[in-house]
């Protein structure tokens, strides 16, 4: 197997995105992870950059062992000097300097003429090899650059001294295919480059840096330069975890080729470097994304319950995850749902399932997703040995600083409805009072709770009290996103609860507690 080396830029050019700057202690955290990835190659910072850039490098190099520690230098003598105090305490150490060569970039950013590009990139390249012998070159914005004058630029630096050759798409200008007819010109044309790694570092402002470098692997590219995440300039560079995965998924493409990644790391570097830089991973991102292993669908959930490949190419513990998540929401089906509660140790007839799958559609049309809190809630509430002599049709409650609260209510009782309304101090005290009309109870409200089963604006609600009547005490709950909803089919559950229990051991007692 051949290896596609990984030079790992999170430290450099991804630390470049906006806001994404890190301190001392975060670096050294964030490369640390890299090493434990197994990445071959981690560009430690920009020394020249600042002093706080020249101590983080010196401070890896010190203390990382295993990747090689490399520092970026433009091609002057002050930048490789720099570079090279940072890193000179580290064996493995690589001197990256870099100088453009596009024609836009030579007219309007230095000025310089194909011959003085030339003469400065072999200069630069023969001084970084006085303080090692790993030296790597980067044709900025090689991508632009007239493939001519790039042979010879990369055939050049190669004869002076350059082990690595990095073609840089620097503003994500190229495509795919011609990205990799221009690294296939290269090999044909600088016939150096057999002695030499060709690498290729894509920036992402047409969303094809990720293609690009694959497609410059097919083309004899045999290192990628790439941040986690897909952070840098911009719309960011080429995505680490994705590289690493489509060549560890897709064997059969990339013949012969492997990376020394240890995938099982991919997610723990993700969520660190998501979390130092304050750069949320968005939802639908591949790999680290939240729902790159979700599914909601319940023809998918289905198919991942009787085979996980029907649905997945990729097997989340391989970048670090425990398992897929089945999303319980408006998609799901009767499978993943039956499947769910089994997890959650709920075991149900074929008719209390009918019942509580039901419930769970219902409540799925009014929220994103459905937690397990939820879940539990459901079959609490929907699911009792207590058959309900009343059932709640219909409650509408009118509220507010300048209102008298009033409630109407519709019960069903035998197949009947009833509709009574009565006011209150409040939308719950209307609502219930209301109910205590209907069903010829007079209960007293000795404890009342609500709370929060489940997270965000859309979250169930569950109500819990404690009522007294003449005919006994009794405990109801229910669980609704509207409080006020939950809150009459808490108090109808306990009124339910006292009615039968007093009509089957009407020989107990008046004021018994009924649980």
């Amino acid at each position: 197997m051949e290896n596609i080396t990984i030079f790992d830029t999170t430290l450099r050019d991804g630390e470049q995105c906006p806001g994404a700057s890190m301190n001392l202690r975060e670096k050294l955290e964030v490369a640390q992870q890299l090493s434990r990835l197994n990445v071959d190659v981690i560009e430690a910072g920009f020394p020249i950059a600042s002093p706080g850039d020249f101590e983080a490098v010196q401070t890896i190099a010190k203390e990382i062992k295993g990747p090689t520690i490399a520092g970026l230098a433009r091609s002057l003598k002050k930048d490789i000097d720099r570079a090279a105090e940072a890193l000179k305490k580290n064996k493995n150490r690589r001197i990256h300097v870099f100088l453009a060569t596009s024609k836009i970039h030579m007219k309007y950013k230095l000025k310089k003429a194909e011959d003085e590009i030339l003469k400065q990139a072999v200069d630069s390249v023969k001084y970084a090899r006085k303080f090692t012998t790993d030296v790597e070159f980067s044709p900025e914005d090689a991508s632009r650059t007239e493939p001519a004058f790039l042979a010879q630029v990369v055939q050049a630096v190669i004869k002076a001294g350059a082990r690595t050759v990095n073609i840089p798409d620097t503003v994500g200008y190229a495509i795919p295919g011609e990205f990799g007819k221009l690294i296939r010109y290269l090999r044909e044309h600088a016939p150096a480059t057999d002695k030499a790694i060709i690498s290729v570092h894509c920036h992402n402002d047409l969303g094809l840096a990720v293609a690009n470098s694959l497609e410059a692997v097919k083309n004899g590219a045999r290192q990628i330069e790439c941040t986690i995440n897909g952070i840098g300039e911009r719309a960011g560079n080429a995505s680490m975890e994705e590289i690493a995965m489509a060549i560890k998924t897709r064997k059969d493409y990339f013949k012969g080729l492997k990376t020394n990644i240890k995938t099982k790391e991919i997610m723990k570097a993700s969520r660190m470097v998501s979390l130092i830089t304050g750069m949320v991973v968005q939802p639908n991102k591949a790999i680290v994304g939240e729902n790159a292993f979700a599914h909601e669908s319940g023809i998918h959930q289905d198919g991942i319950l009787k085979e996980r490949e029907t649905y997945e190419i990729m097997n989340p513990a391989d970048v670090g995850l425990s398992e897929s998540k089945l999303v319980m929401g408006k998609h799901s089906g009767r499978h993943a749902f039956k499947s769910r509660l089994n997890k959650l140790g709920i075991k149900l007839s074929d008719k209390e399932l009918d019942q509580a799958f039901e419930r769970f559609k219902k409540l799925a049309d009014k929220k994103k997703t459905i937690y397990d809190e939820d879940l539990t809630a459901i079959i609490e509430d929907e699911i009792s040995s207590i058959p309900e002599a009343y059932s709640l049709e219909y409650i509408s409650v009118s509220s507010g600083n300048k209102t008298v609260p009033t409630a109407t209510v519709k019960l069903i009782k035998d197949k009947k409805v009833i509709q009574d309304a009565a006011c209150g101090d409040g939308p719950v005290d209307a609502a219930l009072k209301t109910i205590d009309r209907i069903v010829g109870l007079k209960g007293e409200l000795l404890e009342y709770n609500i709370h929060s089963v489940t997270r965000g604006k859309d979250a169930l609600g569950e109500v819990s009290v404690r009522v007294k009547t003449s005919k006994g005490t009794a405990i109801g709950k229910s669980a609704s996103t509207d409080v006020i909803e939950a809150s009459a089919k808490a108090y109808l559950n306990a009124c339910n609860k006292v009615l039968y229990y007093s009509q089957k051991k009407g020989k107990q007692k008046k004021g018994s507690s009924f649980v």
